[in-house]
């Protein structure tokens, strides 16, 4: 039976979204994984066929579109008002009788919601299908972003029933073990850490890339809409239209008949806050009867009808008994509290980052003070404040050294940085973190190597890069603390099998400042080799898709440096990866090929080959290889789960070509049989 492109990619589409909205908002699928993604590659193939069949609400819009240089600022279509915020139970007392006053003899019903810890978004639905989405911005207006909203898959791209016309307005939001993910891999990018949920979920919304945001795992609640002749007279029964949509909305909410019952819910989750799988930071409080609200008006900044409820955040009183600071593998000197261990929000603290001089300076933080430590939204407690009532009377002030407190070197500040940093390459602790991350998962994984193999190979000068490594003997480490023979030679085949790891991951584990994995991985792709790599100019580095100035700069100042130079030379001596794996030599091809003066963008798993063999093989048919889809790219090779580069290239109107036209072409220009 011959399949209709168009009937299969409407049925796909519709049948993806409904287990899109089962996993994601219901938390109830009736397919495995591997079912979704058999359906998903189908769909992604049989768009990339017909891309002309493709519809403008399709799953693989979700992947992300094409970057974006600003966001357009949008009109509310009515203000986003804020809510007033109180404390304490005689403020939500005072809101109800201002309420029954303003509405003597009537029946007052609230309805109590958790406050999501989020970001505000509007989103806009013609048709029932999503059109617009801007952020809360000044209230009046805000930027939209609607391209890095559709990667959110709690927000269906179509409402459950036709002919919608609405205005949804709700929170975006990231739940802690997503954040807690995010933060680990920023790590092995030695990236900086979000401080909390709602700085991560911040930020994704307004990276200029949707890539970037359909990878951080961004949720959202609903809790208002605006629909002409909707039939429902109550907030309460607004949020079970909202789920009658499609749209995802907070289970944790109660028609309250009294205040009485409002702080009963608000100290019910009071208590439960820390089992929540998402941040709150209180209670809102809503008159249930939409004319009532509308009739209680507004303020000229928000609603008399509703108000928030704040919890207050977590925090403890403690000791500072001590000021130590720590000095990271690119010289970087963080201040960080030693303290009586205190219980603050289910977990013992006994240490706090200070961030930096100037952050100990504003608050006048001096050894021996009682301290005030918060952890409200953030999962990093912090330093709040100084108990001044409480100082010892000898106190003084803490003056930041000027010498680094493992090697004496002189400290420096960096004028475009309140970073104090070290300076002295040399320097053990810089040491100790280069080879704790040179052995790093992301980087050249060498198992068995750990803090306290690193610390001994340091302290007994047995390394003094992370080249020697690969001099160290049998005999050397077996004579190292709790390292049998046997271990020893665990590590040494370690080392060994490190030597089979790709360019791209060596380029990471050098460790050359703002170079991440991702980062990494870019600039091996792009020049293949380290000669080629330092072979290019600053401005040359730039113009590759990712790479922004300051990395352009880093990168350039450090393939140039004498001290790296004789690492690079020590590594390649030892038989590391110092460019991506070639393919094997075949006769040159003696007539054009279909690659010839073409660039190509690879993605998704191919079966015969890897990536960068692809790449090769295209290259040595005339092609040109680069990482990014753009307006410049002819050409996408796709294999299987293929992604956001295969939906961009269809956005862009891009010639898309699978694995079988791949190997057709190749074996066309005598490559492959």
């Amino acid at each position: 039976m011959t399949i209709n492109p168009a009937q299969r990619i409407t049925q796909l589409a519709a049948e993806l979204e409904d287990h899109n909205y089962r996993y994601h908002v219901l938390a109830e699928p009736i397919i495995s994984d591997r079912e979704y993604d058999r359906m998903w590659h189908e769909l992604l193939t049989l768009e990339a066929s017909h891309p002309e069949l493709r519809p403008p609400d399709s799953p693989s819009q979700r992947v992300g579109g094409q970057p974006t240089s600003n966001f357009p600022t949008t009109a509310h279509s009515s203000p986003m008002l804020s809510l007033d915020n109180s404390y304490s139970h005689k403020d939500i007392e005072a809101f109800d009788r201002r309420v029954h006053q303003a509405l003597p003899d009537e029946e007052i019903r609230y309805v109590a919601e958790l406050k999501i810890d989020g970001v505000a978004l509007s989103l806009v639905y013609e048709n029932s299908v999503l059109v617009r989405a801007v952020t809360r911005g000044d209230g009046v207006q805000g930027d939209e972003i609607t391209a890095n909203a559709r990667t959110i898959r709690s927000i269906p791209l179509r409402l459950h029933q036709p002919g919608i016309d609405c205005e949804v307005r709700g929170e975006v939001y990231m739940q802690n073990d997503d954040f807690a993910r995010l933060n680990e891999q920023r790590v092995a990018d030695d990236e900086p850490l979000f401080a909390n949920p709602r700085n991560s979920t911040a930020g994704s919304l307004k990276q200029q890339d949707p890539t970037i945001v359909a990878r951080r795992s961004l949720r959202y609640f609903a809790y208002w809409i605006r629909q002409e002749n909707a039939n429902f007279a109550t907030h309460f029964d607004s949020l079970e239209h909202l789920r009658q949509l499609g749209l995802a909305v907070n289970p944790n909410s109660s028609r309250c008949d009294s205040v009485d019952a409002v702080i009963a819910f608000y100290e019910r989750f009071g208590l439960q806050r820390e089992s929540l799988p998402y941040e709150i930071d209180g209670v809102v409080i809503k008159v249930d009867n939409l004319d009532q609200q509308q009739r209680l008006g507004y303020t000229a900044k928000s609603p008399r009808g509703a108000i928030a409820y704040k919890f207050a955040a977590y925090q403890a009183r403690t000791r500072l008994l001590d000021i130590q600071l720590q000095v990271g593998r690119t010289g970087a000197v963080t201040p960080v509290a030693i303290l009586e261990p205190v219980l603050l929000a289910g977990s013992t603290i006994s240490r706090a980052s200070l961030h930096n001089a100037d952050e100990i300076a504003r608050k006048d933080i001096r050894i021996g003070d009682l301290i005030v430590l918060e952890k409200g939204g953030d999962v990093i407690p912090k330093v709040v404040s100084v108990v001044q009532t409480e100082r010892p009377a000898a106190s003084s002030v803490y003056l930041f050294p000027l010498s680094c407190p493992v090697c004496a070197s002189e400290l420096v500040r960096d004028e475009d940085e309140v970073a104090t940093r070290c300076e002295n390459p040399a320097c053990p602790a810089q040491l100790k973190r280069r080879l704790e991350h040179f052995a790093g998962r992301n980087a050249m994984d060498i198992e068995g190597m750990g803090p306290a193999v690193v610390e001994q190979l340091v302290e007994q000068r047995l390394v003094a890069n992370v080249g020697d490594l690969y001099n160290l003997t049998l005999e050397q480490l077996s004579s190292l603390e709790r390292m049998g023979e046997k271990s020893a030679q665990n590590l040494l085949e370690g080392f060994l099998a490190s030597k089979e790891r790709n360019f791209d991951r060596v380029l990471f584990a050098i460790g050359i400042r703002h170079v991440g994995a991702t980062v990494a991985r870019t600039l091996a792709r792009h020049f293949h080799s380290l000669e080629l790599l330092r072979q290019a100019t600053a401005a040359q580095l730039e113009e590759v898709p990712e790479i922004g100035p300051k990395i352009a700069l880093s990168v350039y100042a450090a393939l140039h440096s004498g001290e790296l130079d004789a690492l690079l030379s020590q590594l390649k001596s030892a038989g590391l990866q110092l460019e991506m794996p070639a393919v094997e030599e075949q006769q040159a091809p003696t007539s054009e090929s279909y690659f010839s003066e073409k660039t190509v963008v690879i993605t998704g798993s191919l079966e015969r080959f890897g990536r960068d063999e692809a790449g090769a093989l295209v290259e040595r048919l005339g092609g040109r290889t680069t990482s990014s889809v753009s307006k410049k790219t002819d050409i996408l090779i796709y294999g299987d789960k293929a992604g956001s580069k295969l939906s961009k290239a269809q956005n862009l109107g891009i010639e898309t070509m699978d694995e079988t036209s791949f190997l057709a072409e190749l074996n066309r220009a005598g490559i492959v049989d």
